[in-house]
């Protein structure tokens, strides 16, 4: 299941990864008020209850994988609360039943002072290691809309493939096939991530729960 990253904490250098927790919410929730977000991750405005149950979902669903992305020297250096620090998120989705190595990724910087900084990018690399890593992952697939420039621009930086264009949702579909040099490369990308346990970097020291 993938309450595997429940507890997992990735810390990079611009990016700190953690998993999406019902105090992120509001923020989210906030954020997917924008009608350019909405846009571009082709979504329905939801209510604020209905994000809490989206949270819900995400955290027991067996095939998806969310992590919401900090900035890394904010959520550090000043020990502030998570959704001072919130900056985007990036998913992983099992969408093929018949083929569990295929993960499709997703990546949405929503705040946009952080946009064209390489957090998207590192963001990505993290996720797409663990991925390789952790879940088995060989092949993924990115479906953005036609109109993103910016992040079709930048899945082709990480040797991404255009695969599929469908007018119809006016979105293209980007490939990348984990061979062994894709493999070593995404690892070379990310060995300076620190994994880490999200519940005791969230208690003061001594109070952690058995």
């Amino acid at each position: 299941a993938m309450k595997i990253n429940q507890n997992t904490v990735l810390q990079g250098k611009r990016v700190t990864l953690v998993p999406y927790t019902s105090a992120h919410v509001p923020r989210y929730h906030e954020w997917m008020q924008s009608e350019e977000l909405q846009r571009l991750t082709a979504s329905e405005p939801l209510s604020l209850e209905q994000e809490y149950e989206m949270q819900r979902s995400w955290r027991d669903d067996a095939d998806k994988c969310t992590f919401i992305v900090l900035d890394t020297e904010r959520w550090s250096g000043q020990a502030r609360a998570d959704e001072d620090c919130m900056v985007g998120d990036v998913n992983l989705f099992l969408t093929d039943p018949e083929d569990p190595t295929l993960g499709e990724i997703e990546i949405m910087i929503a705040e946009p002072s952080y946009r064209g900084r390489g957090f998207g990018k590192e963001a990505t690399l993290m996720m797409m290691s663990y991925g390789v890593r952790n879940l088995g992952i060989t092949k993924f697939e990115a479906k953005i809309g036609q109109e993103n420039e910016a992040s079709i621009c930048m899945f082709k930086k990480l040797h991404f493939k255009e695969v599929a264009v469908n007018s119809v949702f006016q979105e293209v579909t980007l490939r990348l096939d984990v061979t062994d040099q894709t493999r070593r490369w995404l690892l070379e990308q990310t060995n300076h991530v620190e994994e880490k346990s999200y519940v005791e970097l969230k208690l003061p020291a001594g109070v952690l729960e058995t």
